[in-house]
């Protein structure tokens, strides 16, 4: 016949007894806990998890998979449970043109990685650099092979400032536009000074000013530079916008000098 012990007579057990009670307790607990860890180790070792594929998705325009995965698997370590997802991640994201990777795990033993690549938009900086700018104006680099892209215009400036001068660019490319010519190069100096060229080689200094300003300059130039050409009959070949209230331009083939001057100047050469 059993007997409960009332709980008044379990608190009155000596300490000693109490003691050697939570010891075990506690040993229990520690040997369960090295169980579980020597499981989960075996667990860890086991052929199942060795990382057998990469899947590789979303942009592939200037990679592929198959050499992408070939670039990239030589620098992981560990298996499907062990692999190091932040390393992963920036593994791929060192592969030229390569913006962005999200990378997840595939159980039992793959990873699944999508990709984003660089959208280039322009160039930036010397012409014999090879730096690009995407749409997000980051600037990257790319295998010189791989930089000659048609169309793109030159942009440059301090470093820190691509997205401002690209927005810039952006905002100034359709009001050229629209008197027929195309802005192929932007550059803002260290100094704030914004400075243009044309594809017809025409320069034009925009002076300082936010995007706002630089545009609001430009629009007024535009709106008058067709009737000042066409009273000349030739093209811009240089502008200086740098005035309050006005602008100053240069036509190819028109001098300020009159013919009496031109001589005077051919024979002080």
């Amino acid at each position: 016949m059993s007997r409960t012990l009332p709980l008044q007579n379990a608190m009155a057990l000596p300490p000693d007894v109490r003691l050697m009670n939570a010891m075990s307790v506690f040993l229990g607990l520690v040997f369960a806990a090295m169980v579980l860890a020597l499981a989960v180790a075996w667990l860890m070792r086991q052929p199942l998890f060795n990382l057998s594929a990469i899947h590789v998705q979303g942009d592939l325009t200037h990679n592929n998979a198959f050499t992408l995965r070939a670039n990239v698997a030589p620098k992981l370590a560990g298996n499907f449970l062990t692999v190091d997802m932040d390393h992963t991640r920036a593994a791929f994201e060192q592969v030229p043109w390569v913006r962005r990777a999200v990378v997840q795990r595939e159980f039992p033993n793959r990873l699944k990685v999508v990709l984003q690549e660089h959208n280039a938009v322009a160039y930036w900086g010397p012409e014999e650099d090879i730096r690009l700018v995407n749409d997000f104006g980051e600037v990257f680099e790319v295998n010189q092979g791989d930089a000659q892209a048609e169309g793109l215009p030159l942009l440059g400036g301090p470093q820190g400032q691509a997205l401002l001068v690209l927005q810039t660019y952006q905002a100034l490319f359709p009001m050229f536009k629209e008197m027929g010519a195309v802005l192929e190069q932007l550059q803002l100096s260290g100094q704030g000074n914004w400075h243009a060229q044309l594809d017809s080689g025409a320069t034009i200094e925009l002076g300082h000013g936010s995007t706002q300003e630089i545009t609001a300059r430009s629009r007024r130039f535009i709106a008058t530079l067709k009737q000042v050409s066409a009273r000349f009959e030739r093209n811009l070949e240089s502008a200086d916008l740098r005035y309050g209230n006005g602008y100053a331009i240069k036509l190819r083939g028109v001098t300020t000098l009159d013919p009496g001057d031109q001589n005077d100047a051919k024979k002080k050469r």
